[in-house]
């Protein structure tokens, strides 16, 4: 069995690094200790390796598609949602009176960055589906818990979110699917959805739509959008019936093919009913709840992606003899044998590169889950202080393990040279996965957009104190091993520089001129998303120092931490310096020069 993953790395992340331990003093998490924890984990592991990792490039091979008016998906998906109630994959950390296992959300992730390492086409199907019965459980009354949550949570009917229209994409103020109060308290729906993901197969019972739509009265805009319940089949009196959802195509996509991307229209007969969740003409308010849970788990998924592209990498370069070392001077000596490609500098300059953007995007996601722990186990000013911090994280966690993870498979695929670009090994099926990270749930744009106009300037600014008295603390840490105390001065000089750059961006916000302000609104995503994931390869770096002198496996986190200051978080001076550039040269002028 080929390595996707080091479970190693993930089980001192978890334990040792962010401390999961500490989550279980709350009463939430009581019947829960580290052995069980850890017992959950490896079941997961074992689950991964024997039912998903060897069909992960058959599912590449042989798509999802429509057949015969119908969504046919590899038989993996089957035993995943079979499986999936028994591993905690849906619903895991929900309140056991839902059917959950109240486990923290940050060994949640764990769980699914297993599933993902080992078949990146498969956590989609549950997670949508977990995500949906959340918000049923959140803003759903109780008809609607009791009709759909079971057999939600048992993996017999799967969940989506319909947001994307045609003419609309991600602009959902435009959106014009429409929804008619009926007199027997259920909505007549009519419109159409597109990009729904896992949203029909052959291995589920029913598929239970969270379709944004406008009931009459709401208003223009994202103000007027109302959230509901459609079910592909809807229960009446004799059973399930047809509620008038009509798949009418499945996307071909270049990556990401065992995992079925769907066109659905509601309503072509007059006949789809649907029941509305929540507030009317509070529909995204609700929705964003799903969303930004959807976002880390993109996150994840590149980190995922990245881990098995790193570790396929890795092993081709202990394999590949090619050339022979440098000699002094600069000669080479022909009557040597060849040396495995993993001796050159490049070669191993390119390794690092994934392995620290890949661990790095861990930690991250990591981070954010146990924030999001946090805030649901304390109360008062703790729990909203910890709300504020996964919100700003929340944009970064999505961006850079798809952004960053994406540069480092392409990196991995050079590491192959011409191999890699062949079928017959799996990182271009990894370079084709990925791509997609960066566009779903929000476009790279839409997130760097959300993170510099909203989340930064939010309160004042109070997120971003938050943010800086965090890694204050870990600086404080660093500065305690000599060795470490050069690396925390650097991040300190990165945090100052993010003072520079927001003085030079704050006067534009404070005229207005937010087109100036967010034009490199990208850009500032990559500078301070370095600077996050830097300070969590710094707090790794502390967690390992007590032990490096006597582990292989510590020293390799402390060099490893030492290359990402060195040549990722170096590249944030360049950046700096184009955002603060006064002449905006992406802005529409009279002259279109991209004619």
């Amino acid at each position: 069995m080929a390595q996707y993953l080091s479970v190693e790395t993930l089980n001192w992340l978890l334990f040792e690094v962010f401390n999961v331990e500490s989550l279980l003093s709350a009463s939430r998490f009581q019947d829960h200790d580290v052995q069980s924890l850890r017992q959950i984990l490896d079941t997961v592991k074992k689950f991964a390796d024997s039912e998903l990792y060897p069909v992960f490039r058959e599912m590449d091979a042989d798509p999802a598609r429509m057949v015969d008016g119908q969504v046919k998906v590899h038989p993996a998906v089957g035993t995943m949602m079979q499986r999936a109630s028994d591993l905690g994959l849906i619903g895991s950390t929900f309140d056991y009176e839902h059917g959950g296992m109240q486990l923290p959300a940050t060994v949640y992730q764990g769980m699914s960055f297993v599933v993902d390492a080992a078949n990146n086409h498969m956590t989609g199907y549950t997670g949508l589906t977990s995500g949906a019965a959340g918000l049923i459980i959140e803003f759903g009354d109780d008809h609607l818990k009791q009709t759909y949550l079971p057999k939600m949570m048992n993996g017999q009917w799967a969940g989506t979110m319909c947001l994307t229209e045609p003419q609309a994409g991600s602009s959902l103020s435009d959106i014009v699917t429409e929804a008619h109060p009926q007199e027997d308290g259920s909505y007549k729906i009519d419109g159409q959805k597109i990009w729904i993901s896992g949203g029909d197969h052959q291995y589920c019972e029913n598929f239970i739509h969270l379709v944004l739509a406008r009931i009459p009265g709401g208003g223009p805009g994202t103000k007027g959008i109302s959230l509901l319940v459609v079910p592909k089949l809807r229960p009446g009196e004799g059973g399930l019936v047809p509620n008038d959802v009509t798949t009418v195509g499945d996307f071909q996509k270049m990556g990401q093919r065992g995992y079925t991307t769907t066109h659905l229209v509601f309503g072509e007969n007059h006949d789809c009913k649907g029941w509305l969740v929540g507030k009317a003409h509070r529909g995204l308010e609700s929705m964003f709840l799903l969303m930004n849970g959807a976002r880390i788990h993109v996150g994840r998924h590149g980190a995922a992606i990245a881990s098995a592209a790193y570790y396929a990498s890795l092993q081709f370069a202990k394999e590949r003899p090619q050339g022979r070392r440098l000699q002094a001077g600069g000669a080479k000596n022909a009557s040597q044998d060849q040396t495995l490609i993993i001796n050159h500098p490049d070669v191993r300059r390119m390794l690092l590169t994934q392995k620290a953007i890949t661990e790095g995007s861990l930690a991250l996601i990591l981070q954010a889950s146990f924030y999001y722990d946090k805030e649901h186990t304390l109360e008062g000013e703790e729990s909203k202080r910890y709300h504020e911090l996964l919100e700003l994280l929340t944009p970064m966690v999505k961006t850079y393990p798809s952004e960053a993870g994406k540069r480092s498979v392409d990196t991995g695929l050079q590491v192959l040279g011409g191999a890699g670009f062949c079928d017959e090994y799996v990182l271009q099926q990894y370079y084709r996965d990925i791509r997609i990270m960066s566009i779903y749930e929000g476009t790279t744009g839409i997130q760097s957009l959300d993170l510099l106009g909203r989340k930064i300037f939010m309160a004042d600014g109070k997120a971003l104190m938050h943010l800086y008295q965090e890694i204050e603390s870990t600086l404080g840490s660093a500065r305690e091993v000599a060795d470490l105390a050069v690396y925390a001065d650097q991040l300190k000089q990165h945090l100052d520089l993010n003072q520079q750059l927001l003085q030079h961006l704050a006067p534009l916000a404070a005229k207005g001129d937010f087109e100036a302000l967010l034009s490199d609104a990208t850009l500032y995503m990559e500078f301070l998303s370095n600077v996050v994931v830097a300070w969590q390869w710094l707090k790794m770096a502390r967690a390992a120092y007590p032990q490096k002198d006597h582990s292989a496996f510590m020293a390799a986190k402390v060099h490893t931490m030492k290359f990402f200051f060195q040549y990722e978080l170096a590249r944030n001076h360049s950046v700096a310096q184009i955002i603060m550039q006064p002449e905006r040269l992406t802005i529409v002028t009279p002259e279109e020069i991209l004619d």
